[in-house]
């Protein structure tokens, strides 16, 4: 019999240090680009002609997606709106905590140094009845996940 389960991954949280917000502002609907990549270098070896030697060179991360119903008031959006509208850029650290039926955190990620670079509202369209769904996609630095379980 089986003692441990997987986390289930709806069960989330999101927030923004420096912005002062609702608790509306840290449910969304889904998180993306939680990702980190290794590029490397080739180099080949005078005399070694079946393979070149790959290193680590840095670390890459992907954009950062955040998407759920829109509000119609919301202070990470009017962050959004002012470094797109007023090209004012003001970084700030997030975190993302996937949580335990208790509602306590099991593992958070900390976002580090992301600002806006997108903003997207998804199409109207009069033959559907669904929820108008917003996004905001985040360049970042790079993300240190800690283990609250621990």
């Amino acid at each position: 019999m089986a003692t441990y389960y997987p986390p289930v991954g709806f069960h989330f949280l999101v927030e923004f240090t420096g912005i002062d917000s609702k608790e509306e502002d840290h449910k969304f609907q889904s998180v993306s680009g939680l990702s980190v990549d290794i590029e490397t270098e080739e180099i080949a070896e005078g005399g070694e002609n079946r393979f070149k030697h790959k290193f680590p060179v840095k670390t890459k991360y992907p954009n950062l997606v955040l998407k759920r119903g829109m509000l119609v008031s919301s202070k990470v959006i009017d962050w959004c709106r002012n470094a797109i509208e007023n090209f004012e850029f003001k970084p700030v650290d997030l975190t993302v905590k996937l949580l335990n039926e208790e509602q306590q955190p099991l593992l958070t990620w900390n976002v580090v140094h992301a600002y806006p670079v997108k903003w997207a509202v998804e199409d109207f369209n009069a033959e559907e009845s669904k929820l108008v769904v917003e996004s905001v996609e985040l360049c970042y630095n790079y993300f240190k996940t800690i283990g609250n379980g621990d």
